[in-house]
């Protein structure tokens, strides 16, 4: 059976406590094979370390602190949040695969804007450091990402710029970094997207990772309901008629470039 990642799923949240092991259920009969989760903070970190514990071989943890997050405890949160980066204090094996959700995000507020550049640079270091590919959220930022990216990016090991809906120029933009890929969620099914355009001009195959973002962003013909993993089998089959390849290919090149940033098959 063809089988493909969910590169970007907060299955941790509130959204699915009613009915979590029926999502993951669902999306093993859909095709996906393996599921990463994003933190947002300390406790969603915490918790989807326990998470991915319970479920190892298909749920993938990641720690960071979101940039929306970021308020006046943002130091305490990151000490905190970088200690469990330390094997002594994560459940038996289980390991983050990644430093994220990080980034910058000023669609809301500026409020915290020097702390969310201090915040996620500190969190590129420990990707250096560790060696952790990074999980990159980002509205109406990106000159100030890629400022801070290029200051590393000879020593990042990659990451994924998760949710990319930009336009030819903002693609091309962050191709630079070649370690990097694009995650690609439900925006590609949306009537008025301009990615299915966008993406085969300018982004290879072997940039591209699905996502979902759920439970957020559902994709056409879900849009409105909440986002689960399942629903990346119509982000695969958008992204395979965008590019002219069977899903079967869709699917195996991004499990490739999924292995390739994550290390994981």
């Amino acid at each position: 059976m063809m089988e493909w990642i969910d590169t970007h799923c907060h299955l941790d949240g509130e959204e699915f406590n009613e009915d979590r092991e029926a999502v993951m259920q669902q999306a093993r009969e859909a095709g996906v094979g393996k599921i990463f989760l994003p933190a947002i903070d300390l406790p969603t970190s915490q918790r989807i370390l326990f998470l991915c514990a319970q479920h190892p071989d298909y749920l993938y943890a990641m720690v960071g602190l979101h940039p929306e997050e970021v308020r006046a405890d943002w130091r305490e949160q990151l000490q905190a949040i970088r200690l469990l980066l330390q094997s002594s204090l994560q459940p038996e094996g289980v390991a983050p695969i990644a430093i994220g959700e990080v980034g910058l995000d000023y669609y809301w507020s500026r409020e915290f804007e020097q702390e969310q550049q201090e915040a996620f640079e500190e969190q590129v270091r420990w990707s250096v450091e560790t060696q952790l590919p990074l999980m990159i959220h980002c509205r109406k930022a990106q000159n100030e990402l890629v400022a801070i990216i290029k200051r590393y990016a000879n020593e990042l090991p990659g990451g994924v710029f998760h949710c990319f809906t930009g336009n030819e120029l903002e693609a091309e933009q962050l191709l630079q970094f070649d370690r990097f890929v694009l995650g690609i969620g439900g925006v590609l099914t949306f009537k008025k997207s301009h990615l299915p355009e966008v993406l085969p001009k300018v982004v290879p195959l072997d940039r591209i990772v699905l996502e979902t973002d759920a439970p957020y962003m559902a994709p056409v013909p879900m849009r409105g309901k909440r986002n689960e993993p399942a629903f990346t089998r119509y982000v695969l089959s958008k992204l395979a008629e965008s590019y002219g390849v069977s899903e079967e290919e869709m699917a195996a090149k991004t499990n490739a470039n999924v292995a390739r940033v994550f290390g994981i098959k």
